[in-house]
């Protein structure tokens, strides 16, 4: 008798991995290439979405294309293929499928021993910001940086408390009056923005190259801050510990090499050699001696620093053994530090370092969470949920002016997106200062709202509404499902709506990436445009779109992104609810959400991803991954992230114990650049 496939693959667990993977591609995955893909894939030259199974003829040949291996796990996994129209996979299949596919990955990471390539990167402009201030305890903010969107006023953010004021005073940066006014260094220009990867973040290394015109204007921006003439005693808080001569007679070299360890070390993020160390000593002493006083030659000295690739580079160095370990600790301390703080490792962080400590997973934890627990996570709040959502786009929403006459409430221009853009940014530090469940995102009961933002979605609210400037928030409980979390807050229904409608294609697209983190493909270049509004006033969006999904190159988007995007259609191009349309006609919302959950209202469609946990789960660790090691995810990240799945779901999907989980992951822990034998720095 034929032995079941069951039995194969117990059969193969005992099989070194590279002769299991090879067994397992011939005798399941193979077949099952042959009797359900290949028709789409490889079968008479078609090959959709560049996917030729045919080609495959070992397991060796899947393990050399990470990214289909990668792909081919991700489809099969959440029952993506096959498509619509051809018949489901039996369950069974799909999960020996999915086994096996998964062990030719572990064939594929025994033998690469390691991850994928981060480039060696510079600091971006909130980077190096941060950096600055924090290695001259800035007392002031170094430039304008407009990407924080988020103006803080009163010190609310304290996550020590883990609690959240019931009240806090906020201000949108790039869209509220004056909040681009702040303490900060005179004559100091930033360097343009850094723009975020499409569907990442802006600390992508393969984005932060430095040509030699960004050099320059590095050099220069060093020289600015030094010489700003504000750059003194009442902003500077090392002033005195590091610019101001000693008084009475004391030893030149000594007291400059001194200072000058402690502070080369903070600002290069680990120990100098003592032949650097003698090139800024020498530097230095040259320069105050030569006519220049000793806190003019200690600013020359701090401005080299500042413009040295040390400082300005982010990379790992590995071990001459193992070009997949890192050196030495002070590497991970730059890692927790940037990804957590936007900054340089503070004090602490440098000291365990120096311990050798911080890798044992009883110190990383405690640093962890001490890190947490500091103000400066309001930095990593500054950055990740705004990019991860993409509220960025909503600077750039423009609702018509007739049409929405009321969304623009002072002249010349302020715009209630001021208030919309801050309400899932109050909530996301909400979830993380006290620790609450990842699953708040999708639907919460409770939320953050301006009285003007309570009037905007037909709430009863008291008092004055508030101008452009600084604005009141409250807590408030939200009773009605259908607004809770941040899908369906008035920012990002605004931000995915053209001026003059909603875009349920959009918004499809919007909830694949940032929610699901399975964007599309973008459109092919001869997609026949949508008529307008008023070319077919007596349809439903619905029905508009009706000639796209019919259109073959077309079909398979639109089978992946109508029901998420027209599960939105009863809110407005503003983000208010709506029962039908202007023409009379009933808003038609239901659909089926990834083949297998049903939803006839919002709140069904939210309960079916809610029913999709492990999904949601993925996407925000992967994001969180990928924000974490400047890179975009690959295949070999995906062991990673099972574990970060798995151990988060059994800590009732807490936000801090994902970010622990991060942390400790085997991506996070590597260093997953070449060996660099070179110096930075001649």
């Amino acid at each position: 008798m034929k032995p079941s496939l069951t039995i194969i693959l117990a059969l193969y667990a005992c099989l070194p991995p590279a002769e299991a993977a090879e067994n397992g591609f011939n005798e399941v995955l193979k077949p099952a290439f042959a009797q359900n893909c290949v028709k789409c894939h490889g079968e008479k030259g078609k090959v959709k979405g560049k996917v030729d199974l045919l080609s495959l003829e070992t397991a060796k040949d899947l393990e050399a294309n990470e990214k289909l291996l990668g792909k081919l796990i991700e489809v099969l996994e959440f029952e993506d293929m096959p498509p619509e129209e051809e018949p489901l996979l039996d369950p069974k299949l799909r999960k020996q499928m999915v086994g096996e596919l998964k062990m030719v990955l572990r064939s594929a990471l025994k033998s690469k021993k390691a991850f994928t390539h981060t480039p060696i990167r510079r600091m971006n402009r909130f980077q190096y910001n941060n950096a600055v201030k924090d290695l001259f305890q800035l007392k002031v903010s170094v430039f304008p940086l407009p990407e924080r969107m988020l103006r803080e006023y009163g010190d609310y953010f304290q996550p020590k408390k883990r609690k959240m004021p019931d009240k806090v005073k906020v201000g949108s940066r790039p869209l509220g009056k004056s909040q681009l006014i702040e303490p900060r260094l005179v004559g100091v220009d930033p360097f343009p923005q850094d723009l975020r990867a499409e569907h990442g973040f802006d600390n992508r290394g393969d984005h932060l190259s430095l040509s030699p015109l960004l050099m320059e204007a590095f050099l220069k921006l060093s020289s600015s801050v030094l010489e700003s003439r504000n750059f003194d005693q009442k902003t500077c808080g090392i002033w005195n510990s590091f610019f101001v001569s000693p008084k009475g007679e004391f030893d030149l070299a000594e007291v400059v090499r001194e200072r000058l360890q402690g502070f080369l070390m903070r600002a290069f993020r680990k120990p100098v050699s003592k032949e650097l160390l003698e090139r800024y000593v020498s530097h230095a002493i040259s320069r105050i001696k030569s006519a220049d006083s000793f806190t003019e030659g200690m600013k020359s000295t701090a401005t080299a620093a500042l413009a040295s690739p040390r400082f300005l580079y982010l990379y790992n160095e590995a071990t001459d053994k193992d070009s997949s370990k890192s050196k030495d600790d002070y590497e991970l301390a730059s890692r927790l530090s940037f990804f957590l703080w936007g900054s340089i490792p503070d004090r602490e962080l440098l000291e365990m370092a120096d311990s050798g400590e911080l890798s044992e997973p009883k110190f990383l934890n405690q640093q962890v969470e001490r890190m947490l627990n500091d103000r400066r996570m309001k930095r990593f709040c500054d950055s990740f949920p705004s990019q991860w959502l993409q509220l960025d786009r909503i600077i750039s929403s423009v609702p018509d002016v007739n049409k929405y006459e009321e969304f623009y409430y002072a002249p010349p221009n302020y715009r209630t997106s001021m208030d919309m853009m801050l309400e899932p940014l109050l909530l996301f530090e909400t979830i993380l200062i006290e620790d609450r469940t990842i699953m708040d995102l999708l639907d919460s009961n409770y939320t953050y709202r301006s009285k003007r933002l309570q009037n905007w979605y037909g709430e009863e609210s008291d008092g004055k509404l508030g101008g452009p400037g600084t604005i009141e928030f409250n807590r408030v409980p939200v009773p009605d499902r259908r607004y809770g979390g941040v899908i369906t807050t008035a920012a990002v229904m605004t931000m995915t709506s053209g001026p003059m409608e909603s875009k349920p294609i959009t918004r499809g697209a919007w909830l694949a990436g940032a929610i699901f983190n399975d964007p599309p493909e973008p459109p092919p270049a001869d997609v026949p445009p949508l008529k307008k509004e008023d070319e077919v006033k007596n349809l439903t969006v619905r029905e508009r779109f009706k000639v796209h999904r019919e259109d073959a190159t077309c079909a398979g988007c639109h089978a992946k992104l109508d029901p998420l995007g027209f599960a939105l259609e009863n809110f407005d191009a503003v983000g208010r609810w709506r029962d039908q349309y202007e023409n009379g006609r009933k808003v038609d919302m239901k659909g089926v959400l990834f083949r297998k959950h049903n939803f006839s209202d919002v709140i069904e469609f939210k309960d079916a991803i809610l029913a999709e946990k492990r999904r949601f789960t993925r996407a925000l660790a992967s994001h969180l991954l990928s924000f974490a090691l400047g890179r975009e995810i690959s295949v070999t990240d995906f062991p990673a992230i099972e574990r970060i799945i798995e151990k988060t779901a059994a800590a009732d999907y807490r936000m801090r114990e994902m970010i622990h989980l991060v942390t400790q992951s085997a991506p996070f822990l590597t260093a997953s650049n070449p060996d660099r034998k070179k110096s930075l720095e001649k």
